[in-house]
């Protein structure tokens, strides 16, 4: 009986030792976390989108002009299709969409490099998406809008139209492109900054970025209601 009492007691205490091990554990990995939230600046975490300009990439569509410095019967316009291929003097088909001009200037030298002793090519973009960003929501034009030099995103709502009565001003959700068929999203209280009248952190919106104003909770009342509920807010006359 004392033997079997004696290893109920060890399991206990091997038991107990366990949990008291996996407490601190976790207590240390709360003090951790704890820790660098701290020590990290606020402004490392607000930074949701990458603080970088793309440079532009073919789209289906794009036009684009190419010379060569010493070899001229070779110059032609070349228009991206809508397989992302273009058809060229000398090479014929290539795949080009999705490219930058520097990347396209590489991949056209190492093509001609095949029938051209180190050709000098030089490419100008000629028909090109122009850049711009989609309002959608509760704004009073949603659309699509031309972006002509920086625009943030408190300017691209007053460019489509501003705010509707149903709007939630503090939750606007801006959209941006992160990688092929993903976007990464940030919640921007526009409320806050134009209430404080620090527009400090109105971001700047990037090709392609896309704005959404949802609803606030009350434009989901009821679009009729009693006139007695209303008689507060009635003015007599």
């Amino acid at each position: 009986m004392n033997i079997k009492m004696t290893r109920v007691f060890v399991v206990l205490l091997m038991g107990f030792e366990i949990l008291l091990g996996l407490a601190v554990g976790q207590d240390q990995i709360i003090a951790a976390m704890t820790k660098a939230s701290e020590t990290t600046p606020a402004s490392s975490t607000e930074k949701t989108f990458p603080q970088r300009y793309a440079r532009y990439k073919l789209q289906r569509g794009d036009g684009f002009d190419i010379s060569f410095e010493l070899n001229p019967e070779f110059n032609q316009t070349a228009t991206v299709q809508p397989d992302g291929y273009v058809t060229l003097r000398g090479i014929g088909d290539l795949m080009v969409a999705d490219q930058t001009v520097p990347e396209l200037t590489t991949t056209l030298r190492t093509a001609y490099s095949k029938i051209l002793n180190q050709p000098l090519i030089s490419v100008i973009l000629k028909d090109f998406e122009k850049a711009y960003f989609i309002a959608d929501g509760q704004v009073a034009r949603p659309g699509k809008y031309e972006m002509r030099g920086d625009t943030t995103l408190v300017q691209a709502i007053a460019m489509a139209g501003g705010f509707t009565d149903t709007s939630k001003h503090s939750q606007v959700l801006l959209f941006r492109k992160a990688s092929e068929g993903w976007y990464s999203a940030k919640i921007i209280n526009v409320k806050k900054m134009e209430s404080a009248g620090n527009l400090h952190e109105d971001p700047q919106l990037h090709p392609g970025d896309m704005l959404f104003v949802p609803k606030n909770r009350f434009s989901k009342v009821k679009p009729f209601l009693p006139s007695a509920s209303m008689g507060a807010f009635l003015k007599p006359y």
